[in-house]
């Protein structure tokens, strides 16, 4: 099985964890989950964004030094990780991992090398929420179009970095799918911009504007590197890029999947600026990048800055860890950004969870425990009654792993889920077609056959039960732990109760 490295995008800790991070976070998960299942060896990474200017602003702002502001920050993101129960393998912090400042510096040199720096005096709108300058007919009545605020009008001379060089051999990597930007509409999107002519664009920035903080530019300590390239970098830093480590060599130099998940607003940085980074410093590019659209509250993007937030901490203490992340897979789309309400995760939840699943495992095990021991008949073929027949479930759970698979190459979490609950409503079809509750008392009935109908649904519940593991690991463990192995199987007892 070939090696799969996958990670999601490093958020600036500048405020409090959102909806948002949650949904990518969950994402990254189901993917690293989903391989390991398959038998693939997975590494999944992850981490926080320490070196922005808005953290350097949000700490003047509190009156605290820096480091402390980012160190505590950063503490926020990575509990909420453990909460959303992510299978990380590795977690990086820009500003206090020993890796990561060798492995920019390593790069920067490579860059460097390649004749790819050049200094300039620039002059120019900058957005600090998005860390980059912006062309005046790139803004929308004046505005960031990302953030809604006006930048700031800024003078520098810094390093820049000849991305005009590298539009061709983007383009060729993109368009041949060495490396696939997916879903293809965002594809379309980067190649439009490619095709629009690259410019090159400011790498650094005045070591004074950031006080300080930031990694300094490799033989000009006034200047630090710009927080894009630095964040971007992670991705190899954490795996030794400087040494090109065994676990280097592995993950990025191999002949594996490299994995990135992010949101829309930051495609460019890394089908673009990441990928010419690599490319002038020698080493691969990524293989994927997955890119999500937004979830709203309100009709507006989730957004630390403008304080249009919900915390996912405050979800799964009220709704609990299943109803979260069912919720970011099963109803958030694979293009369009997705409105978020309590009710639509509570009805999510309930119907596909509860009602669905778990009231077809709960039925099913109380009428085998109660008329058969709980014990499974040893005859796992079709089994048919009047007018009806297993065939078309046991079809369905045949299939269900290989369409889940489809389904998750292209980051679609809300097909790959509904191939989940279509299994489901087959199994609970069958069973109100076949009514084993009134043949288990019919003194005429065939128990036999209802042993096995019935035998035939909890193993197509134990098929489901797997599958859902990398969407709802505690929930879908609990049910397999309750479902059983071979002939034997636990007592009935609610795993997803009800919510509304």
């Amino acid at each position: 099985m070939t090696p799969y490295y996958v990670t999601t995008a490093i958020p600036y800790v500048n405020a409090a964890p959102h909806l948002g991070h949650a949904l990518e976070f969950v994402q990254a998960d189901v993917l690293a989950r989903h391989r390991r299942l398959r038998g693939h060896p997975v590494r999944f990474l992850s981490g926080t964004d320490d070196h922005a200017l808005k953290n350097v602003i949000a700490a003047r702002s509190a009156g605290i030094p820096v480091a402390d502001y980012v160190g505590s920050a950063a503490d926020r993101f990575e509990a909420l990780q453990r909460r959303l129960e992510l299978s990380c393998d590795d977690y990086i912090r820009t500003s206090s991992d020993p890796r990561h400042r060798p492995g920019v510096e390593y790069l920067w040199r490579r860059c460097a090398d390649a004749g790819d720096f050049y200094q300039h005096t620039y002059e120019g709108l900058y957005c600090v929420g998005c860390e980059q300058f912006y062309e005046a007919d790139a803004l929308a009545d004046g505005l960031c179009p990302e953030h809604g605020t006006a930048p700031e009008p800024v003078t520098e001379t810094n390093w820049f970095f000849r991305l005009s060089r590298y539009g061709d051999q983007i383009r060729a990597a993109i368009t041949s799918g060495a490396l696939t930007v997916n879903p293809p509409q965002k594809r379309n999107e980067v190649l439009a911009l490619v095709d629009a002519g690259l410019k090159d664009f400011s790498v650094s920035r005045p070591a004074a504007r950031a006080d300080g903080w930031g990694i300094p530019v490799p033989g000009d300590p006034s200047q630090v590197v710009y927080v894009w390239w630095d964040a971007l970098a992670n991705y190899v830093t954490a795996l030794g890029v400087d040494q090109h480590t065994d676990a280097y060599r592995t993950w990025w130099c191999g002949d594996g999947e490299r994995v990135h998940v992010i949101g829309k607003g930051i495609t460019r940085f890394h089908a673009v600026y990441w990928a010419a980074l690599l490319l002038s410093a020698g080493e691969p590019l990524p293989t994927t990048i997955h890119v999500h659209d937004y979830v709203n509250l309100g009709g507006a993007k989730l957004s630390k800055s403008t304080g249009n937030t919900v915390d996912p901490i405050d979800l799964v203490d009220a709704y609990g860890i299943d109803a979260l992340r069912w919720w970011v897979t099963r109803e958030v789309t694979l293009l369009g950004d997705t409105e978020f309400t309590t009710a639509r995760l509570v009805q999510a939840h309930d119907a596909d969870l509860a009602n669905g699943l778990g009231n077809l495992a709960h039925r099913t095990l109380t009428l085998l425990h109660k008329h058969y021991g709980g014990r499974l008949h040893p005859d796992d073929g079709p089994v048919a009654g009047p007018g009806w027949s297993s065939v078309g479930l046991d079809s369905a759970c045949a299939v269900l792993p290989a369409k889940i698979d489809a389904a998750l190459a292209a980051a679609d979490f809300r097909s790959a889920t509904g191939q989940v609950t279509a299994v489901v409503d087959i199994a609970n079809q069958l069973l109100n077609a076949a009514q084993p509750w009134k043949d288990a008392k019919d003194p005429d009935g065939d128990p036999r056959r209802t042993r096995r109908l019935l035998s035939t649904v909890v193993r197509a519940c134990r098929t489901i039960a797997t599958e859902l593991t990398p969407f709802c690991p505690t929930g879908a463990t609990a049910l397999g732990e309750q479902l059983g192995e071979g002939e034997r199987s636990g007592p009935p007892a609610p795993v997803f109760g009800r919510l509304g």
